[in-house]
């Protein structure tokens, strides 16, 4: 059953790829759909049978590489952590399959992307489920190249490439310091198997603590490529390139959640490691303010919500740093369907008024299509954690485990991920604002009365809109006491907490008003942006900043360099130096001594006679020298 729910992706994707002309548009969308959905029922079945029986399953399916020093197997583990991982990826991205039916109808290239679909939740599908960091490596690789792949589905949009290659190039940055991290847990533990690794590790920070601090630091590295930390991030709001199902792919369920995951599983070394847990609760307080405060400056609607993903991944960086990874893991999941409804919606809205992504030039869509407005509100406040939503459930309490950590820089986390849900609210409800709610500003043409593109109840992708409308106001009360509760042993050792470090238990005991205050806070940045709701034009001027400092400071201060760096050095060098001492140099010499050849041969029989004579003269002397 198991290797049933990993396989069902990959040949879905090449029935759909390879022989897309044969079964037709039709049928790519069929086999597709009807696979991912086999494959979610098989994984909610094995949800049930590992989570609440407590039987996990470890498969060796061949040798991936055998010789005298190293043996690693191509094994999946299949415990707690991976199976909610599973459930979730394969929801999303069974919802996805099926809203892209209606959705990319009218393009050409159907079979392809709902190919590329699959390869991608294939690869997520390997990475959670690797039972050590050589499979994890295969599927952290192969989600990096889907991704370019979807990013630059169209791909003779010359933006889509651009956006694609930023985004495969600052993630190889990432992939740099995993593989450094895959050198690191070699030299330490002769293997690259997670069972090992959770056992060994007391040991080894018993002889060498510091080497497990350059571990974490450099695997950290490679997760804050993949989910788009602060540094590394800048490929996030270029990849809203893509079609809309991609984005809610990617920021949903895949890309940006791998990195998270890596950092779950890298639970036992994280805990023996201080120092990585304080680096971390930094970069992530510092992605959620930045992310934020970016979002209120934008003016692409699909870029808003990209920036909200990465601002919700610093939270998620926050629970890990803290020591709170259950908390951390359930937010994770939470996070998934509200940010893939916002997507799916925001597509909606963009077909709505012919792919205008402005939303200066929107406005007034709530009374041409109200059920939109409806999925965009439920998705936006349970982003902003309203109480009785799904994100309340989860991210309320991520702020206050923090505060309940009781040392400096959880304390600070906590302040900056108060100061970051003033900003949540009112991104959340500027979008909300300028898209529905305010004066029409576009064209009479782009409204539903004059458009071709309208929805209604019976549109394929309106189903997988109003499942995650639910998820996004229920799931969060179902699953508390499941995944969240201090007192659940779901997730056993899978998910590893130093017993120095458990702190779930103490944040229970905090002050009501600290408890109450990351709600403050939101209503504070609510109440802000309805006091300006009749001032339109404040809101629109909110986005005339320039927010694109991270790629200037890399452009100005890396990429210029480089390539007047380059320049020099294929002038010096490639066409100078080495030019000279090989083929123009060869060309040259070649030239001058033929040249000199040609002088000697004058036509004057005298001369030739006494080139003859010396010639008998030289070879003379040297058998004479060598006798």
């Amino acid at each position: 059953m198991y290797l049933t729910i990993i396989i069902l992706p990959i040949l879905t994707s090449i029935i759909s790829g390879l022989l897309g002309r044969k079964i037709g548009r039709e049928g790519s969308q069929i086999i597709t759909v009807i696979g991912m959905t086999i494959a979610l029922i098989l994984s909610l079945i094995g949800f049930y049978e590992i989570g609440y029986n407590n039987s996990w399953v470890n498969i060796k399916i061949s040798s991936l590489i055998k010789n005298e020093t190293i043996d690693i197997n191509w094994g999946l583990t299949i415990d707690s952590l991976s199976v909610t991982m599973l459930v979730m990826v394969l929801m999303i991205s069974t919802c996805v399959h099926i809203y892209s039916i209606n959705y990319m109808w009218q393009d050409a290239h159907i079979q392809r992307f709902m190919s590329y679909l699959s390869l991608f939740t294939f690869f997520m599908l390997i990475l959670i489920t690797g039972d050590n960091f050589i499979v994890i490596f295969i599927g952290w690789e192969g989600v990096g190249v889907c991704s370019y792949l979807l990013i630059a589905y169209w791909y003779s949009r010359i933006q889509a490439n651009k956006s694609a290659i930023k985004a495969i190039l600052m993630n190889r940055i990432g992939d740099w310091g995993y593989s450094i991290g895959l050198y690191v847990i070699y030299s330490l533990f002769g293997n690259w198997d997670l069972t090992l690794l959770q056992s060994l590790t007391p040991i080894i920070f018993i002889t060498n603590d510091k080497i497990i601090v350059l571990t974490t630091i450099t695997l950290l590295i490679g997760a804050m490529g993949k989910s788009a930390q602060l540094g590394l991030h800048t490929w996030l709001a270029d990849a809203m390139e893509g079609p809309t199902p991609v984005s809610a792919l990617i920021h949903a369920a895949t890309m940006v959640t791998a990195g998270v995951y890596l950092l779950l599983r890298l639970s036992p070394l994280l805990e023996f490691s201080s120092t990585s847990l304080s680096i971390i609760i930094i970069i992530g307080a510092l992605t959620a303010i930045y992310s934020a405060s970016t979002a209120i400056w934008q003016t692409d609607i699909k870029k808003v919500i990209a920036y909200s993903t990465c601002s919700q991944l610093g939270y998620l960086l926050i629970a890990i740093g803290c020591s709170n990874q259950s908390i951390g893991l359930f937010h994770l999941i939470n996070h998934a369907f509200f940010k893939a409804l916002l997507f799916l919606s925001a597509g909606c809205v963009l077909h709505t008024f012919n792919d205008q992504q402005d939303m200066r030039k929107m406005g007034g869509l709530i009374y041409y299509n109200p059920l939109i407005y409806c999925l965009v509100l439920i998705g936006s406040l349970s982003l902003m954690a309203l109480p009785f939503l799904t994100g309340y459930t989860s991210k309320d309490i991520l702020i206050e485990t923090a505060f309940g950590h009781y040392i400096f820089l959880s304390s600070l986390g906590f302040w900056w991920a108060c100061l970051t849900a003033i900003l949540t609210a009112f991104y959340s409800l500027k979008l909300i604002k300028l898209t529905f709610l305010s004066y029409p500003n576009s064209s009479n043409l782009r409204y539903p009365f004059n458009n071709h593109y309208t929805y209604n109840l019976l549109s394929f992708d309106i189903f997988p809109l109003i499942f995650l409308a639910i998820a996004s106001i229920i799931f969060g009360y179902f699953t508390y006491f499941i995944i969240n509760s201090p007192y659940s042993s779901f997730y056993g050792n899978n998910l590893f907490i130093h017993p120095n470090h458990i702190s779930l238990i103490d944040s229970e005991f905090i002050p009501f008003y600290i408890k109450l205050f990351p709600l403050i806070c939101t209503l504070i940045g609510s109440f802000t942006i309805i006091l300006i709701h009749l001032y339109n034009k404040l809101l629109i001027n909110l986005s005339i900043i320039n927010t694109n400092w991270f790629d200037f400071f890399y452009s100005y201060f890396f990429l210029y360099p480089s390539f007047n760096y380059a320049y020099y050095c294929y002038k010096l060098l490639d066409r100078g130096f080495i030019e000279y001492l090989g083929p123009s140099g060869i060309v040259k010499s070649s030239f001058l001594y033929s040249n000199l050849l040609v002088k000697a041969d004058t036509g004057v029989i005298s001369h030739y006679t006494l080139n003859i004579v010396l010639a008998f003269i030289l070879i003379a002397i040297w058998i004479q020298s060598s006798i």
